[in-house]
């Protein structure tokens, strides 16, 4: 089993050349080793840091208990091989060495949790994978994939929740453990978009609910947009409301021209397109300058995987979330916008 090991770090470029009795990965590296057979992630940061956001899988035994080593051995069998990781590589690369001293195969991950975040691949926040940035102004925008079209956004302080919905067959969103939201959007009134409920549970007195003037009629209040307008909700905050709608022939009546909505949202200079259920329109093509994008694909409701490329092409994002997207094979939308300079990001959208 070690010399199998050996083999598949060779190979990913892990075995270190100095005399360190474990491995060093970069974040590709590190994620191509956790996706192996007989690997045990193991974060060793403090609880608290653990619940701020982990990578998906990850055991947390903490470092600097003094039971440590034999935590690990109690949870973790010898033969198994430990991929290691903290915050920013010291503690990991300590704890590796204290493991690999004790028998265990051990890869620690360079630059811990942030050079994993800054390489573009998500945490796991509660049940609920997160991206982070940084905007321009220095401030952390964050975004959760809860489910199909339901987004979270946080930006500083600011909650901002996207087509809010708690259940779509067996999967469910809990909104109650969720900070009320500042803002609600919402683009239009089927039930994987719509949720009355989860806009009451979500709202304060201060929470403006914008949506299209269907849903507004529907749950007797919000801001209605149309397609076209635009509406400064703060200094740092814009939104503007743009098509969205079917063209495929015998598709136009799920999504009829000019009752639905997708969005851009303008959030310290961060503009963020979330296209809402639409194919690849025509009026894409004044769509400029999107920093992220959130484009769905799901045949017949919205864009076939060919189509979702062609939009991708058209707006030509700087990083690009498939989301909507059912049972719909989206895999090979990064290899298909290789050559574009799109940063794809399959996260569970399902």
């Amino acid at each position: 089993m070690k010399n199998l090991y050996a083999c598949v770090l060779f190979a990913l470029g892990l075995i270190s050349c100095n005399q360190q009795n474990y491995a060093d990965a970069d974040a590709k590296s590190f994620a191509e080793l956790i996706d192996t057979a007989n690997v045990v992630l193991l974060d060793v940061r403090t609880p608290s840091e653990f619940a701020e956001g982990h990578i998906a899988g990850a055991i947390n035994i903490d470092q600097a208990s003094d039971d440590f080593i034999d935590k690990v051995k109690a949870n973790i069998p010898i033969d198994k091989h430990l991929a290691v990781y903290c915050k920013a590589g010291v503690r990991s690369a300590r704890s590796s060495k204290r493991l690999a001293d004790q028998g265990y195969e051990c890869t620690n991950l360079l630059g811990g949790i942030i050079s994993w975040k800054e390489s573009g691949r998500p945490v796991i926040v509660g049940n609920y994978e997160v991206d982070t940035f940084t905007s321009s102004s220095g401030k952390t925008l964050k975004f959760y994939a809860l489910m199909h079209s339901c987004i979270r956004i946080q930006y500083d302080s600011l909650e901002i929740e996207i087509d809010p919905v708690a259940q779509l067959g067996n999967r469910v969103v809990d909104y109650s453990a969720m900070p009320q939201a500042d803002y609600i959007f919402v683009t239009h009134e089927h039930g994987d978009h719509y949720d009355a409920a989860s806009i009451e549970k979500l709202s304060k007195d201060s929470t403006q609910l914008i949506t299209n003037q269907r849903c507004a009629d529907m749950y007797g209040s919000g801001i209605a947009m149309n397609n076209g307008d635009k509406l400064q909700l703060a200094n740092y905050f814009a939104v503007e409301a743009v098509p969205a709608y079917n063209t495929t022939e015998s598709r136009e009546m799920f999504h009829p021209k000019g009752r639905d909505n997708g969005y851009i949202l303008t959030i310290d200079s961060v503009r963020i397109y979330i296209a809402g259920d639409t194919e690849d329109i025509p009026e894409m093509e004044s769509i400029k300058n999107i920093d992220i994008a959130f484009l769905p694909c799901n045949q017949p409701y919205t864009m076939t995987p060919k189509q979702l490329v062609n939009a991708a092409k058209i707006i030509k994002p700087k990083v690009l979330f498939p989301y909507h997207y059912g049972q719909t094979n989206v895999s090979e939308i990064p290899s298909l916008l290789q050559s574009e300079n799109i940063d794809v990001r399959i996260r569970h959208y399902e």
